[in-house]
C-alpha cells in the first residue's frame, strides 16, 4: 500500500516576472506565493529548497523520535533545523548538501547510544533516502 500526499504549483506567465504558488493537498499552504524572488532575492514567500528543509527537518525529527520510542526512552524534546543548500552547477542550480542541526533532551541516555539510534535515523527517514546530496548531522544532547 503506497501513502500519496500531494501538492500543486501554478506559474502565471513565465520567466522571473512570473507570479506563482505552491499550494497542499492538506491545506498547510494554500497558494503560498513563490518563484524567482522567493527563490533568489529577499521577497515574501517560499521556495524549494525551504520546503525540502522543512519536509527535511520534520522527518528525521519524526524518525528519530519512533526509534527512541522503540529503544525504550519515553521522556525527552527534539528540535531539528535543516540548512539546505543550492548551488549554481553549470548553466543552472544542484542542491548540494542538507546539514541537520538538533537539538536533543532524552532522559536517561547515554552518548553513544544516541550516537547511534540518531545515525540510523538520518540515514533511514524516508527524505534522506529520497535525497541525492550530501547529508551532515550535528547535534548537542542534554544541553
Amino acid at each position: 500500500m503506497s501513502i500519496i500526499k500531494k501538492a500543486s504549483a501554478i506559474y502565471h506567465s513565465l520567466g522571473k516576472k512570473a507570479k506563482a504558488s505552491v499550494s497542499t493537498e492538506s491545506g498547510a499552504l494554500k497558494d503560498q506565493p513563490y518563484g524567482f524572488n522567493t527563490r533568489f532575492e529577499d521577497k515574501p514567500g517560499t521556495n524549494p529548497e525551504e520546503l525540502i528543509a522543512a519536509a527535511h527537518a520534520s522527518c528525521f525529527t519524526m524518525a528519530l523520535s519512533f526509534a527512541l520510542e522503540g529503544e525504550g526512552y519515553s521522556s525527552g524534546q527534539l528540535k531539528t533545523e535543516a540548512d539546505v543548500s543550492l548551488d549554481k552547477d553549470g548553466d543552472g542550480f544542484t542542491v548540494t548538501k542538507s546539514a541537520l542541526s538538533l537539538a536533543a533532551q532524552v532522559d536517561d541516555i547515554d552518548g553513544d547510544e544516541f550516537e547511534r539510534i540518531a545515525q540510523t535515523a538520518k540515514a533511514n527517514c524516508p527524505i534522506s533516502k529520497l535525497l541525492d546530496t550530501e547529508i551532515t548531522l550535528e547535534y548537542t544532547l542534554n544541553q
